[in-house]
């Protein structure tokens, strides 16, 4: 009789859902997974030590680079750190812009998510509407910053600056006739409040194209209903945050047990599974999506009745304007301390957690009184849901390895950091 023997494979670099930067080693009985060892690494750049060589302003837009997905909120738990550090209180209007700006990132995050696993596991044209709603929120993040992917933003003590008054708008070009401009560039004649306001009526609408395209289509619950069940104990006891815990049907999320900036003031509801498995949190997701709009408007409401400063007045953390330091001597020094030396952090240690989109994000820093971080650890979310790929593929066929990877909405560089 012929021998029965495992194989193991290698299962990337080159691999639909983790774009050559995921190495998973499996073991195969036939068809059938009997054991899945992640390699992680091959994206390392060490953000953790670089920030030890940069003053704290400096360090910050290290933080976009992590999970280039949702780069805004990864700003956000470094920069509630550093303020909570510093003792400095952020304007309202900043603290609001910030909640804003976070909720546009958590739909461009699960819209990506979504868009993607579709496509890995065969549903070609969910991405191409996805990344068309995804395009106008990456304009409004090049409104804000200047940049479509790595904004940094966010700044210790508040935001870089005001929201502008104007949207980029399409031009006449060879793919693109006056027309069809006229079309694309109707809700871009305001501000970037009126362009968000105008998504947020529309968005609606199109997660229901979405929900027809995708939540009872047959193939599609095939591939996600059952495959990758975590129970609710092993969720908690695997380190498990953000949609898949909460698709595990534990209603936890820190905008609501552990309220920042202005979340206590936001009427909005936490999404929550039943059966831990990939197609509850593929609905988690897309709830969230609902409720992350509901935030944007009633962010988009207060900011409309209530302008203000969105920095820190104190000028050992943020620069005065630029008018007032070429007219005035103490403001000059202050912008020539900070910008050559940098903030000076009192000593002491903190540890900043977020309800990023794809978990608890935080940032864990010490200080030593100087002009630069003397530690900083961060907790990726992706990291502890990437350890329990092993538990969730075992028993699945090989097809199925895919579907789970595209569920625990990986971004390998916040696991490799």
């Amino acid at each position: 009789m012929a021998e029965i023997r495992n194989y193991t494979i290698n299962f990337g670099p080159q691999h639909p859902a983790a774009h050559g930067v995921l190495r998973l080693v499996l073991e195969l009985d036939g068809e059938v997974v009997v054991r899945a060892d992640p390699h992680v690494g091959l994206l390392h750049r060490g953000t953790e030590k670089l920030a030890e060589t940069r003053t704290w302003v400096q360090a910050m837009p290290y933080m976009d680079r992590l999970d280039y997905v949702s780069m805004m909120c990864n700003e956000h738990a470094y920069c509630l750190a550093v303020e909570r550090l510093l003792g400095v209180d952020v304007p309202e209007r900043a603290q609001y812009i910030r909640v804003l700006m976070d909720e546009v990132t958590r739909i461009l995050n699960h819209l990506l998510n979504i868009g993607t696993h579709a496509l890995d596991i065969g549903a070609m044209a969910m991405v191409l509407y996805t990344f068309r709603e995804r395009e106008d929120l990456m304009d409004v993040y090049e409104a804000v910053s200047g940049a479509r992917l790595h904004a940094a933003y966010y700044r210790p003590g508040g935001v870089y600056r005001d929201l502008p008054d104007s949207m980029p708008c399409y031009e006449v070009n060879s793919f693109k006739n006056a027309q069809t401009v006229k079309e694309l560039n109707a809700a871009r004649q305001g501000s970037v409040l009126d362009f968000l306001e105008d998504f947020t009526n529309r968005f609606p609408s199109i997660l229901d194209e979405y929900e027809t395209l995708l939540t009872d289509n047959r193939i599609w619950k095939q591939r996600t209903v059952g495959i990758g069940v975590v129970t609710p104990e092993r969720a908690l006891a695997l380190g498990f945050t953000g949609p898949m815990l909460r698709g595990s049907g534990i209603e936890w999320d820190l905008r609501k047990k552990m309220p920042y900036e202005v979340y206590d003031r936001m009427d909005f509801d936490i999404a929550v599974g039943t059966n831990g498995d990939s197609y509850d949190r593929y609905l988690v997701r897309m709830e969230e999506m609902r409720q992350a709009n509901r935030i944007v408007k009633q962010c988009i409401d207060w900011l409309r009745k209530n302008p203000g400063p969105v920095i820190t007045a104190n000028h050992k953390v943020a620069p005065p304007s630029r008018e007032k330091m070429k007219s005035n001597m103490e403001e000059l020094i202050h912008h020539f301390k900070l910008f050559s030396e940098g903030i000076h952090v009192p000593p002491g240690e903190v540890y900043a957690g977020i309800e990023h989109p794809k978990g608890e994000f935080g940032v864990y820093m010490i200080s030593d009184g100087a002009n630069k971080p003397y530690r900083m650890k961060l907790r990726a979310p992706g990291f502890q849901h990437l350890a329990a790929t092993d538990e969730m593929s075992r028993g699945h066929m090989l097809a199925d390895v895919t579907a789970i990877i595209g569920t625990i909405d990986l971004v390998l560089g916040d696991v490799d950091r």
